[in-house]
C-alpha cells in the first residue's frame, strides 16, 4: 500500500461566485480532485468513495446528508476514536461544509472534528507496543495529523459560535473547548 501525501488541500477558501442577483454563492468542495483518494487508506481501504460521501453530505437532503456522514464517521474516525490515512485530508472539507447554511447536518459535522480533535487511540496504543511506530504505514502520524487538520482551520470556530442555531453554536464552543486543551 502506497502512502499519499495527507497535505491540506481544502484550506484554500471556497470558490465565491456572483449570481444574477448580485450576491455572491460558494461552490463548496472545489478541491475534492486535488486529493489522491484512491491512494489512501480509510478503514474500508481505499477511500475513493470519500468524494462522493461529502458531496452528498454538502447537496443531500436531510436523510441523504445524515446517512452520509454517519458512513464517512465510520470511515474516517471510525468509534469515534479511530482515525484513519484519509482522516487529515478529509477534515478541511469537513470544515468547509460546517460552514455552509444550506448544509443540513452541520452540528453533526462539528462533533465529528471534535471526536478527530480528541482522538489518541494510536498514540496511546503506541506507547504500549512502541513497535507499533516501526510498521511502514504509521497510524500514529495518520493521527496527529488529523488533529493537526482540525487546529489548523481554528480560527473558523468565532462564526459558527456566533451562529442562530443553537445546536451549532453549543457544538462549536465544545469544540473549541477541546481545541483548547
Amino acid at each position: 500500500m502506497r502512502s499519499a501525501s495527507t497535505e491540506q488541500p481544502s484550506s484554500e477558501r471556497p470558490v465565491r461566485h456572483t449570481s444574477p442577483t448580485g450576491m455572491a454563492r460558494t461552490t463548496p468542495l472545489m478541491s475534492l480532485s486535488r486529493v489522491p483518494w484512491r491512494d489512501i487508506q480509510d478503514s474500508t481501504g481505499s477511500a475513493a468513495a470519500v468524494p462522493l460521501l461529502l458531496n452528498a453530505i454538502a447537496w443531500g437532503d436531510a436523510d441523504t446528508a445524515r446517512s452520509a456522514l454517519e458512513d464517512l464517521r465510520k470511515r474516517i474516525c471510525q468509534y469515534g476514536f479511530v482515525v484513519e490515512q484519509a482522516t487529515a485530508a478529509t477534515v478541511p472539507f469537513l470544515w468547509e461544509l460546517a460552514q455552509l447554511p444550506h448544509v443540513t447536518c452541520r452540528a453533526e459535522i462539528i462533533r465529528l472534528l471534535r471526536a478527530i480533535a480528541d482522538a489518541r487511540q494510536w498514540e496511546s496504543t503506541a506507547a504500549a507496543y512502541p513497535k507499533l511506530l516501526n510498521h511502514r504505514e504509521n497510524p500514529v502520524v495518520w493521527e496527529r495529523a488529523a488533529r493537526q487538520a482540525v487546529r489548523a482551520r481554528r480560527g473558523d470556530l468565532r462564526h459558527l459560535m456566533d451562529d442562530q442555531d443553537t445546536r451549532i453554536a453549543r457544538a462549536t464552543t465544545e469544540l473549541a473547548h477541546a481545541l483548547a486543551e
